[in-house]
């Protein structure tokens, strides 16, 4: 009975922070039946439903058909920028420390026709990937590509801010981008450049923390490392092997460095299985 007990205050509990989140982000949305709908599809994506479609989030909303889900994300009166202020100044609310990490990473999403703002055969980047490779299937795919932000501290983690990657294709195609409903200002811009908006702007709304991290698409990119330095701020960012680095006053490239350290001198350490090697972490 106890534990039944325990559970029903854990329910009641998650409900009642669900209903003090929209009165945080309900005047976001101009009509009630957006506000509903919102609520609704939030409950849907905290839901134990195995893929988060318009059709299962339908069913998890009781609908009998996703068009309402449909209409709420793509015709109603509302800003997600706004929302991801909204969704910045919660989470600093709630896991705000001085010594958190603010992540950088990329993943793609898995698209099966072509008309998709960004979708193409392009890298989502995990371990032993190349151009075209998305880490989300294992294989080369149709994908949207995303650059996201997170933050982790001691009291939790959660995302703080996303961008999708638009090909410079993309970005070029006049025709393409009106029938996606690409708005006009958006222009091309590389993943550092997404991720360093990221950076700017959470600097800008004064999120606290104490380091940055990412892989190497972020970490080649001089000028964010730069900019990391001028905070200042203490950063891991991973680079590749041509990139440079100073020591002793000399420039030195980073493949020259490690084709110089013993065998022996290595320890191989494994993050969790890849998709492709069970041993394979980042940069392996």
């Amino acid at each position: 009975m106890d534990n039944v007990r325990v559970e029903v205050e854990q329910v009641e509990a998650w409900a009642a922070e669900l209903d003090a989140l929209m009165q945080r982000i309900g005047p976001r949305f101009a009509r009630s039946e957006a506000r509903q709908r919102a609520k609704a599809y939030l409950q849907g994506l905290l839901s134990p439903a195995q893929r988060k479609n318009g059709w299962q989030l339908a069913e998890m909303m009781g609908d009998a058909t996703p068009y309402g889900v449909q209409q709420f994300l793509y015709r109603a009166v509302w800003n997600p920028d706004e929302l991801r202020d909204d969704l910045r100044a919660y989470v600093v609310d709630a896991l705000g420390d001085d010594e958190a990490v603010l992540i950088v990473d990329e993943t793609g999403f898995l698209k099966k026709g072509t008309h998709s703002a960004g979708v193409k055969r392009q890298p989502a980047l995990a371990c032993g990937s190349g151009p075209g490779y998305s880490g989300t299937a294992g294989r080369i795919e149709n994908s949207q590509v995303g650059v996201f932000l997170a933050y982790a501290s001691p009291h939790g983690h959660a995302f703080l801010d996303r961008a999708l990657y638009l090909p410079q294709d993309w970005a070029l195609d006049a025709e393409r981008r009106q029938a996606a409903g690409i708005p006009e200002a958006v222009s091309f811009a590389s993943k550092p450049d997404l991720a360093w908006k990221m950076l700017r702007q959470a600097v800008e709304r004064q999120v606290p923390f104490a380091w940055v991290t990412a892989d190497s698409i972020y970490g080649d990119y001089r000028s964010l490392r730069l900019w990391l330095e001028s905070l200042p701020k203490r950063y891991v960012l991973a680079v590749s092997r041509k990139e440079s680095v100073v020591i002793a006053w000399q420039q030195q490239r980073v493949g020259d460095l490690l084709n110089a350290l013993p065998h022996a001198g290595w320890q191989r350490l494994s993050a969790g299985e890849g998709p492709r090697d069970p041993g394979c972490t980042t940069g392996c």
